[in-house]
Formats: structure tokens, C-alpha cells, sequence
């Protein structure tokens, strides 16, 4: 939904602890989402072969064969007989903050889902593991390390709910680690970690940093900064993150470089910005890389056309 004004007008310091608001928004439109499918989706969008997996309810099937149809193997989501798929309903307002609440749902049943069968069917070589159950994010991090499957830590959103405990098993011996600022700083203050403590427990830490771009650090890597991708307008940030991971993680399955994977992710998560719905945007090859050169230069794009089908 789309308030048209501003949030911040509304809210009253001194009643912050009484707050009691209805506000009128202008549209209402109901789109297809979700961490996983999202960024599953962007996968598709740049050629590659991404397997969901997840717990969604019997009102999954329309949604089933829309990410089929754009590459999305979904032959190991569980279908819960009880519950209904997962929502999330958000309110941005016009300087782009948002509001939101998220109803679980199927997504309990997420713990109950066993890795190695999808990787056994598939072959997959990396698990990631974003914002879902938070006993699920734990079990699939720890069935990882016993089987040796190489992991991404997305805990995004979840932080939150997550103790120290739970995200300390969540993020060691993860490959990638992915959070933005705030949930950077949160995830430090709640497992105690300094940031060196963090970077001694996984591979590379990927920090998107909002207008500022993002950072990549690592044990083992130089610090790489990459600005945001030039936008033409913005219409909602609603999956803008789904969107960079789907790219850096396409990028990164391609061979390419941080810094070139993070140039990609940047731009997929500026097509996403520039529509309204997280899955609503296509990815033209041509129209890509010449946008990949307006951001970063012609060698970008003339690395990453020909890897996009081209």
C-alpha cells in the first residue's frame, strides 16, 4: 500500500508508547514475494537454474507456476495441509520509509524440511539461507556444516527474533555472510561479536550500505566498495536486497569477481526499485549491460553480456 504523505508527520515523540494510528493510503496492490522466491526469481531473470526451498500452503500453486516459468525449480517446497502461504503487507510512504507486518503461517513448517534430498536430486553447490523460520534458519545451517554443503547466512529481518545463540549458529562457517548497516551492528550487539569476531567465523561479509553502495570484506579479500547502480526513478524499494543478492549470487556462479558480482547485483536491484512489486521487472540482456556501462564503465558490460545468453 502507498500512504501519500509522510510517516514521520504522524508520530508523536511523547506517544510512542500509546500509539493508535489508521492511515488512509491511495492504492493497494497484491504481489508476488517472499526472501526466497524473490531472489530465486532474479536468478532466473539472468539464466540461472535456482531451487526453492520452503514451506508454503495449498494456495501456492498459481505462484508455483509463475516462478516456474521464469526458472525457479520448486519440486522441494513443502505444502503445508494447515496453514495458509506466509504474508507480508506493507505501507511506504512517500519519502520511502515503510511499515509493515508479516504473518508466518506455513513458514512454521519450514523446520521440518531436510536439506540433502534437494541437494541430492539437483546437485546444488550453495545453500542460502534468508529470512525464514528462525528454528529452520538454525536447522539448515547446522545439517550444512555436519554435510559440508558450502552456505550463505541472510538473516535479514529475522535478526530480531533471533537470540545471540541462534545467530551465532546460524553465521559460523557460513561462506557468505549478507546484512545491511542496521542489521550488521544489531547482529554484532546480540551475539557480542566484534566485527573481527564475525570475519574469524565466516568467508566474506557482504554489507549493503542503502544510497552509500555496498562494502564486501573478507579474511582472505581486499575491501571492496561498489556505489549503487544510476537509477532512472524510484518507484518502491519493496525487495531492492533480494534483488542485489540474486544478482551478486549469479554473478558469483558465473566466476566473476566481487567486485563485478556486487556491480550486478547493483543493478538487478535497481530494476527492482524502479518497479512497483518485487518480481515485476525483466531483465533485457542488451539493456542490461548498457546499463551495467552506464554505471561502471564499458568493461562491465562487455564482461557480462556474454553471460547473460547473449
Amino acid at each position: 500500500m502507498h500512504f501519500p504523505g509522510r510517516f514521520a508527520e504522524q508520530l508523536l515523540a511523547d506517544q510512542l508508547h500509546q500509539v493508535s494510528l489508521s492511515f488512509l493510503v491511495d492504492d493497494l496492490v497484491v504481489r508476488r514475494g517472499g526472501v526466497a522466491a524473490n531472489i530465486a526469481f532474479g536468478m532466473g531473470q539472468l539464466g540461472e537454474s535456482p531451487v526453492l526451498v520452503g514451506a508454503v500452503g495449498q494456495d501456492f500453486a498459481d505462484y508455483q507456476s509463475w516462478l516456474e516459468r521464469h526458472g525457479v525449480d520448486c519440486e522441494s517446497v513443502h505444502v503445508s495441509q494447515a496453514h495458509h502461504t506466509a504474508r507480508f503487507v506493507c505501507t511506504t510512504d512517500e519519502e520511502m520509509n515503510q511499515i509493515a507486518s508479516f504473518y508466518a503461517g506455513a513458514m512454521s513448517e519450514a523446520r521440518n524440511i531436510e536439506l540433502k534430498p534437494a541437494v541430492d536430486r539437483t546437485g546444488a553447490d550453495l545453500v542460502v539461507i534468508s529470512a525464514d523460520d528462525p528454528a529452520a534458519m538454525v536447522r539448515h545451517s547446522v545439517e550444512a556444516r555436519e554435510r559440508g554443503y558450502r552456505f550463505a547466512a541472510d538473516p535479514s529481518q529475522q535478526i530480531a527474533r533471533m537470540s545471540g545463540e541462534d545467530l551465532k549458529s546460524l553465521v559460523s562457517g557460513a561462506e557468505l555472510l549478507f546484512t545491511n548497516d542496521y542489521e550488521k551492528n544489531l547482529l554484532e550487539s546480540k551475539t557480542g561479536w566484534s566485527e573481527a569476531e564475525v570475519i574469524a567465523q565466516v568467508g566474506v561479509r557482504i554489507t549493503t550500505q542503502g544510497k552509500q553502495g555496498v562494502e564486501i570484506i573478507g579474511r582472505d579479500i581486499d575491501r571492496v566498495h561498489v556505489p549503487v547502480a544510476k537509477e532512472r526513478t524510484k518507484v518502491d524499494p519493496t525487495g531492492v536486497g533480494d534483488g542485489f543478492r540474486a544478482g551478486f549470487l549469479a554473478g558469483r556462479t558465473w566466476g566473476l569477481s566481487w567486485e563485478r558480482s556486487a556491480q550486478v547485483g547493483s543493478l538487478l536491484a535497481t530494476l527492482v526499485l524502479e518497479t512497483v512489486g518485487t518480481q515485476e521487472y525483466e531483465v533485457k540482456p542488451l539493456d542490461f549491460a548498457e546499463r551495467l556501462s552506464e554505471s561502471y564503465g564499458d568493461d562491465a558490460a562487455a564482461e557480462v553480456l556474454p553471460l547473460l545468453g547473449v
